[in-house]
């Protein structure tokens, strides 16, 4: 089955998302078994090669910026779609509440700081969009402050850009059931229970906020440099599979050459 997952699941510049309109128990006719799986190995092998190509290349760097609500599979996904690359070629980065030192900067300084060399992959755990999503939901800042930011994003996601920095920003789309759900798994499941928090369950009183948050950043901060894709996320086996395409089809579209030899191979001599 050929699907072009990228065009699938990207969010054209300029339309204002309605996240209602989105099923995030979709699979774009994909079922699970068996040739999905394969097709899944086969891609993992692919970003696998790809990740080798753009090190040597190192004229460019890919990051990948991953949002979602609480249980939308944000470490799952990680996990599981980079299983077969490098780690010498692939950082993580974790955005939690900011330092003593961060706070004392601008909101970007920390996140700057995290953005991939050239010849690696970055990958955000949650990202400079917090600034205007848990931030605005909790009133931290006021609006005039937290309302300017989304073009302050736009503007150093242009720079990033146009310093040959790919950027995909995926957002994992799970539903409030669903969510729920995988809650009451972490319960329920003494090797899981450390993951669930208070905090977990207080959150969910504000899931339409945070929907209304997403929206306005999906929406505003959505640009062709800078796209968002809205991944289904209900169905973790399809999640990882989407986000896998998507990131190999990125990377086979930067135009990634291997450089020339910098000796002449001929003219080696073995002693």
């Amino acid at each position: 089955m050929a699907t072009n997952f990228s065009k699938e699941l990207l969010i054209k510049p300029g339309h204002k998302v309605q996240l209602r309109k989105f099923d995030p128990g979709d699979t774009l006719g994909w079922g699970k078994g068996h040739a999905t799986k394969a097709n899944l190995a086969k891609t993992l092998e692919r970003l696998n090669k790809l990740q080798y190509l753009l090190y040597a290349d190192h004229k460019h760097a890919l990051l990948v910026v991953v949002q979602g609500l609480d249980a939308a599979g944000k470490d799952g996904t990680i996990r599981h779609v980079m299983s077969l690359v490098n780690p010498q070629g692939c950082r993580v980065t974790s955005f939690k509440i900011p330092s003593v030192e961060e706070a004392a900067h601008d909101f970007l300084w920390r996140v700057h700081q995290a953005v991939p060399p050239y010849g690696d992959i970055g990958i955000f755990n949650r990202s400079h969009y917090e600034d205007v999503l848990v931030v605005r939901v909790h009133d931290m800042v006021p609006k005039k402050v937290w309302s300017e930011r989304y073009e302050q994003i736009n503007e150093f996601e242009r720079i990033l850009h146009q310093n040959n920095v790919r950027i995909v920003k995926l957002f994992l789309h799970i539903s409030k059931d669903e969510q729920k759900k995988r809650f009451m798994e972490r319960i329920d499941d003494p090797d899981k229970r450390w993951k669930i928090s208070q905090a977990d369950f207080d959150e969910r009183k504000f899931w339409d906020e945070y929907v209304e948050a997403y929206e306005d950043a999906l929406t505003r901060c959505n640009t062709k440099r800078a796209p968002w894709f809205i991944i289904p996320a209900d169905k973790k086996w399809f999640r990882n599979l989407a986000v896998s395409h998507i990131i190999v089809e990125t990377l086979e579209e930067m135009g990634l050459k291997f450089p020339p030899a910098t000796i002449d191979v001929k003219k080696l001599k073995w002693r």
